[in-house]
């Protein structure tokens, strides 16, 4: 049977999920790498580690699989968005790869800002954030002219990998969208930005559709990894829009909750639709579709921080294990979870997390499902800005990551969001999105064939419960009002704390 390989080129490690074409995962295979921060907000990593990555994964594949060099049909990718990768005449990077969790362009992204206004909400369907790649390029031009001097090729973190592997340079839409380079609704690099900023428009790659061809494994690849077949390489995805479709996010019936370090709420565009900003848009992997995303900055990241506190050395099962003996709404205690500042829907760098409402009726039970039930209503912000939008409701939602595994969680998520909550039998993150786009590439089926074959759901789900609906939607009511009866506090402190 054929196999496909999706490479997911992540920001601390590369993962090679092996699949055969009957949606089996033959063999997963990763390697880790570091992170460079040379200065305060500088955030960095030097591409060769992404290859040596991708090197150690294929060739732990061609050892442990017998049939690996003669059966892999497809290869394809999903990668970190947005992070900035300048090569010369040569195809060899002149800097280090800008990555998108580095700030160091706010001064960038107000220029930005400034020069276009509106006309980029239009043309990309975002605005200027420091995790964008177009800010990184501004930056590059105005503190280091010698090295931009030399740039010939800008390409995104994946699509190297895809010129290591082909010879040819490419990206795709997806990815290209997270750029601010994209005229979304056009498929094409904007002339427009690229004129305002003096970029050439010939350093910016050929564009593909995610599923597109980039091209068949050099001859020196294949010889390198003992492979004889003829391996057809699939330009891929961006890691949210991989990790969507790796999910089955392929039409608007459904909406996806990711609960990671940060929390991601996605849907399913078929055309462009205006969210004023306030979420992001993207072009999917889908071919002709696109999703949008609301993202809270500290999910996990929030539970990770009240445990490592409060915990009191307790693991996680042994924090949360009485949570479901505190009603709905926790006895009136409210969590933010805005400790690193937030992003949807307040793009807000200065805001900080509280507890509102402790009284010495409460106990740690309820501090533990009121930081739970805060993440929840953060992630609620955004599914409810994309129903108002939209004109509809999800009745069901896929839950991904650390809430999945929680069945407190998962029932307290089905009456916050009001849906029922749906999960995977095995979650693979944005790598099955990558082996889906190398199979459907492969012409081994539909889309919504592949998705049958490749994405399966766990028979149980959650439902919500008529009653916590209705004291939640009290709750939610208060929990809005935190960000603005706190925000000028907020960033009083945040000012105080810097001049200190």
């Amino acid at each position: 049977m054929a196999y496909v390989l999706g490479i997911d080129l992540g920001t601390s490690s590369l993962k090679g999920i092996l699949m055969d074409t009957a949606g089996n995962v033959v063999l997963t295979r990763s390697a880790s790498y570091g992170i460079d921060n040379p200065k305060q907000g500088f955030s960095e990593q030097k591409p060769i580690v992404w290859v040596e990555a991708l090197d150690t994964v294929l060739t732990a594949l061609s050892k442990e699989v017998a049939d690996f060099g003669t059966q892999l049909a497809g290869i394809s990718f999903s990668g970190q968005m947005h992070s900035l990768v300048v090569l010369d005449d040569d195809n060899v990077p002149v800097y280090p790869a800008i990555l998108w969790n580095d700030v160091r362009t706010s001064a960038q992204c107000k220029e930005i800002m400034d020069k276009m206004g509106p006309r980029l909400l239009e043309l990309t369907g975002n605005i200027a954030l420091e995790g964008f790649t177009l800010p990184k390029i501004l930056w590059l031009q105005e503190n280091e002219p010698e090295v931009w001097a030399k740039v010939r090729k800008i390409m995104l973190p994946k699509d190297f990998l895809g010129l290591y592997l082909t010879g040819q340079a490419h990206s795709e839409f997806s990815d290209a969208a997270g750029t601010l380079l994209l005229d979304i609704e056009k498929h094409e690099w904007s002339k427009e930005i690229a004129e305002a900023f003096k970029i050439d428009m010939s350093i910016l790659p050929d564009l593909t559709e995610s599923t597109g061809s980039i091209g068949n494994l050099t001859a020196e690849i294949k010889t390198k990894f003992g492979i004889t077949a003829d391996v057809k390489v699939f330009a891929g995805g961006a890691d949210n829009a991989a990790a969507a479709l790796g999910v089955g996010l392929i039409n608007e019936e459904v909406g996806l909750i990711s609960m990671g370090t940060s929390g991601v709420v996605s849907s399913y565009e078929p055309k462009v639709a205006d969210y004023k900003g306030k979420l992001h848009f993207f072009n999917h992997t889908a071919p002709g579709a696109y999703y949008s995303m609301g993202v809270t900055l500290a999910a996990g990241n929030s539970l990770n921080w009240y445990k490592e506190t409060f915990g009191h050395g307790l693991g996680f099962a042994e924090l949360l294990a009485d949570v479901s003996t505190v009603p709905a709404g926790s006895d009136g205690l409210l969590f933010t979870p805005y400790i690193v500042g937030e992003r949807t829907p307040h793009f807000d760098s200065k805001i900080r997390g509280s507890f509102i409402g402790i009284s010495a009726t409460h106990e740690q039970r309820h501090f533990s499902r009121a930081v739970l039930e805060g993440i929840q209503f953060s992630l609620r912000d955004s599914k409810d800005m994309m129903e108002a939008t939209k004109g509809k409701k999800f009745s069901r939602l896929i839950s991904v990551g650390g809430g999945a595994q929680n069945p407190d969680i998962m029932q307290m998520q089905a009456d916050i969001f009001n849906a029922e909550m749906i999960r995977l039998t095995v979650e693979q993150g944005p790598g099955l999105g990558a082996c889906m786009i190398a199979a459907y590439g492969c012409g081994f089926g539909t889309l919504e064939e592949i998705t049958k074959t490749f994405v399966h759901y766990q028979e149980e789900t959650f439902k919500p419960n008529p009653v916590d609906v209705a004291r939640y939607e009290k709750i939610y009511g208060i929990w809005k009002q935190v960000y603005s009866a706190t925000s000028g506090i907020s960033h009083q402190l945040v000012d105080f704390n810097d001049e200190v």
